[in-house]
């Protein structure tokens, strides 16, 4: 991790990890700041802290757009040598959160192994901090002047995703409601209320979006993104009702079928009464 910022607005900056190639961002006021998402385990935590100490100085809050753990896991290292510290989430994230215990983190070392060691071993070091102030609906912040909205638009790539705002810089932060590089991952979501949630996203943007992973994208390509996810969710529609089979579904589906396959297993149980 080279720990490198990208300014993307007026102090707004963003930094995307190469494990993963998940983002944190930073947002700095006048005596404040604050950090949206915090990473996977204590190393890249640190890095992280570091990278932003260059940056400012100022005590800050933390922010989970949702509770998977290369967005959480880097809360207790973030959240060390303040006080008191803030971390924003929606009550199922922090439920989610709270509920880790030693054989999730064992799992997820046994998953991310083969192709991550490093990442893997880290997971095991993880001492998980659970979010300590909720936003059900939605929730202004003052970072130092400057006002950054939490805004919960429904459920999507989880049950507890959470939009963060800078209004005055014109960046929206999506967290994993909007993926670039690769496809959107389905396996804790709820694939026919996600298009609506990105609708109300896109109320927001009118400049830089922040994704949960890849480049920084615009307005267009959070569009284009949530017409593919409507495409889907029309498609497990249709073939629920008409019987078929969930792989020659997800074959027709944006995404492609590996990806889209766990969505339309979720939709189909949706639509059937069984989640």
């Amino acid at each position: 991790m080279s720990g490198v910022w990208r300014e993307v607005a007026d102090r707004v900056h963003v930094l995307r990890h190469p494990v993963l190639d998940v983002n944190t961002t930073l947002v700095i006021g006048d005596g404040a700041a604050l950090v949206v998402d915090t990473l996977s385990t204590p190393a890249q935590a640190r890095v992280l802290a570091a990278a932003a100490r260059r940056l400012t100085a100022a005590p800050w809050v933390l922010v989970n757009t949702h509770w998977h753990f290369d967005h959480a896991y880097g809360n207790a290292v973030l959240a060390e040598g303040q006080p008191t510290c803030d971390i924003w989430a929606h009550p199922e994230t922090t439920a989610e959160l709270a509920a880790q215990t030693p054989a999730r983190l064992r799992a997820l070392h046994d998953e991310w192994l083969p192709a991550e060691p490093e990442l893997a071993a880290g997971l095991l070091e993880v001492s998980v901090l659970a979010p300590n102030r909720a936003v059900r609906d939605s929730a202004d912040l003052d970072v130092g002047g400057r006002t950054v909205a939490l805004r919960h638009f429904g459920r999507g790539h989880t049950a507890g995703d959470l939009v963060v705002h800078v209004p005055d810089a014109g960046v929206v932060i999506a967290g994993d409601l909007v993926e670039h590089g690769a496809p959107p991952s389905f396996s804790d979501s709820y694939p026919l209320e996600w298009p609506h949630t990105v609708a109300e996203l896109l109320r927001l943007v009118t400049g830089p979006v922040v994704p949960g992973h890849g480049a920084v994208v615009d307005r267009e390509f959070v569009r284009e993104q949530h017409d593919e996810l409507s495409r889907l969710a029309w498609l497990i529609r249709d073939g629920h009702a008409d019987g078929a089979d969930p792989r020659d579904v997800a074959r027709q589906a944006p995404f492609g079928e590996r990806a889209a396959l766990p969505a339309v297993t979720r939709g189909y149980a949706e639509l059937s009464g069984r989640a």
